[in-house]
């Protein structure tokens, strides 16, 4: 059995164009799509994901998901009924299991005003079958899919707005069952998992802290408030972003207004080993959501027509 994970596909929607890039080891500077992919015509992309041998994707739009060829050939659909036509605030998101085989949807209908409250369905990737359908207790805006890097689980962050966030995980058993973990949060934002699949990181909602836990349950290994990083808590905040640069090491982002009402961030290290904070990272973004550690020591920020760029503090 291959231990190595395949490298990750990460894509980027442009000019009605699904592109997909591949981090491979050799990759840095600005990254050219290895596929592209045309969504249905009359089909506006909210989010996608392509497999990893590049010849499948997957996406969502606001009344359904859809998986199509490279060639643009239709493999399955499957539509949100009824059929919404609210066009802000609820954004249904998609992934991929690791193995290919399962695609994962989170539906946020109460925004939709299509139920009281969400969907997470878990649909086969070949056929776009129903495998196991969860009914939330959410009323979400949207939600971030993380896929686990070992054993293959799905977690799922959704945002509910000024009521918090509920974190959740799935998994498909050998048998094809599924089972669903709701953790006992509704105030801590899940930021990545860390690239060994030992842990977690997570944002609290009224950011005041960065707390990083076991997986899979969820106990707090450590917990660090804006204040273990020289800030003053009353001026300054920690981002809903940032991630795990490496097995050993996060980044999170802090932020703040100066004296001038001008908005500042800064990306700072954590040694996760120790539960230590570390020094200030220099990072080339225009914003504090811009920069997305990888887990190998390299990040992405947005580059020139839309291409995402790829550094790392040896080659930045």
């Amino acid at each position: 059995m291959n231990s190595s994970p395949p490298p990750k596909v990460i894509t980027r929607h442009r000019d009605g164009r699904i592109h997909a890039y591949v981090m491979d080891s050799g990759a840095h500077g600005t990254l050219e799509p290895a596929a592209v992919f045309r969504p249905r015509a009359g089909d506006e992309v909210v989010e996608s994901a392509v497999r990893h041998d590049l010849e499948r994707v997957v996406y969502t739009t606001l009344n359904g998901v859809v998986c199509l060829t490279r060639a643009g050939d239709p493999v399955w659909a499957s539509d949100f009924e009824p059929r919404s036509d609210v066009r802000h605030g609820h954004r249904p998101g998609c992934a991929l299991s690791p193995d290919g085989r399962t695609v994962w949807v989170y539906r946020p209908d109460a925004m939709a005003r299509r139920a009281g409250t969400d969907q997470w369905v878990v649909h086969d990737a070949d056929s776009g079958a129903v495998l196991a359908r969860r009914e939330l207790e959410t009323v979400g805006h949207g939600g971030g899919h993380h896929v686990h890097p070992v054993d293959g689980s799905v977690y799922l962050d959704i945002g509910e707005g000024q009521d918090g966030a509920v974190v959740l995980r799935g998994t498909v058993g050998a048998d094809g069952a599924a089972a669903f973990t709701t953790y006992p949060w509704h105030d801590r934002c899940l930021i990545d998992l860390a690239p060994c699949g030992r842990q977690f990181m997570t944002v609290d909602h009224e950011q005041a802290d960065v707390a990083f836990h076991r997986h899979p349950d969820g106990e707090v290994l450590f917990t660090l408030p804006v204040e273990s990083f020289g800030y003053d808590p009353e001026e300054t905040f920690l981002e809903w972003s940032g991630g795990y640069l490496t097995e050993d090491t996060a980044v999170v982002t802090l932020g703040g207004e100066s004296e001038d009402e001008e908005e500042w961030f800064r990306h700072h290290l954590v040694d996760v080993r120790t539960g230590t904070p570390g020094g200030p990272i220099t990072v080339e973004a225009t914003g504090p959501y811009e920069m997305v550690p990888l887990g190998d020591g390299s990040w992405l920020t947005d580059g020139p027509g839309g291409h995402p760029v790829r550094r790392s503090r040896a080659r930045s």
